[in-house]
Parts: structure tokens; sequence; C-alpha cells
């Protein structure tokens, strides 16, 4: 059981699933401000110009102030989740061992510039002949 509840941790919170569910709410919350800009713009536009309704000022007033509305929720939506993905990405970076940064292994001649072997005592490329480093 306790293995199932270790494997399932570590699908549940691995970088393709939280981004999915990110996705998913982003969308969701996006879709909000689609269809409110569609029924509070877009449509009575074409209400207007096909004479289905007349809008007076106030009533346009209002579909700005609800569009501005969802557009206002989409912002926080999205700034809470990126501040959770934020979070949990830090606590699951706590405790592991942060990697040391390989040996180099190759160095410049000092010559011609060229990348060759740390180990090389003649550049393979301009035959030039190379100091010994002496400890």
């Amino acid at each position: 059981m306790k293995r199932f509840l270790k494997e399932f941790k570590e699908f549940a919170l691995r970088g393709n699933v939280m981004d999915m569910a990110v996705g998913i709410i982003i969308g969701g919350a996006f879709s909000g401000i689609v269809t409110s800009l569609t029924d509070n713009f877009i449509n009575p536009i074409l209400n207007e110009l096909t004479g289905n309704a007349v809008y007076t000022k106030t009533e346009v007033l209002g579909f700005v102030s609800a569009f501005l509305s969802s557009v206002v929720n989409f912002i926080i939506m999205a700034f809470i989740l990126f501040c959770l993905v934020k979070a949990i990405n830090k606590l699951m970076s706590f405790g592991k061992k942060k990697e040391e940064p390989a040996a180099p292994t190759t160095k410049l001649c000092p010559y011609c510039k060229s990348e060759i072997p740390i180990d090389a005592t003649k550049c393979a490329h301009c035959t030039s002949i190379l100091e010994e480093k002496h400890d």
C-alpha cells in the first residue's frame, strides 16, 4: 500500500500532470472571458446591425463592466495558479541534492583557441606544444 501511495504521489506531482491541471483551469477561466466578450460586445453589435435590439449607453456600460470583471477574474485566477505552482515546485525540489557541475573534459589551446582534450600536451589543430602544469 505504501508503494502504491508513493507511486501515486510521484504521478500526481510530476510536472506534466501539474501543467495539464493548470492548463485546464486557465482554459476554464479564459472561456469566461471569451463568453463575456461575445455576450457583452459581439452579440449586441450584431443585434444593433441587424436591427433586433437597441441598446442605450447605460446598457453598453454594463456590458463593458461585465467584460472587465471577467478579465480581472481571469488575471486573479492566473496569478493564484502561478503562486500555487511555484510553491509546489519549491516543495518538490526541497530536500533534493543539487547536481554538481561535471568536471571539464576539454580546454582551449592558448595559441589557436581551439578546444582540445584536457590532458593533451600538443594541440591537434595548430600542433603547438603545450606547457605542462607542475603542481
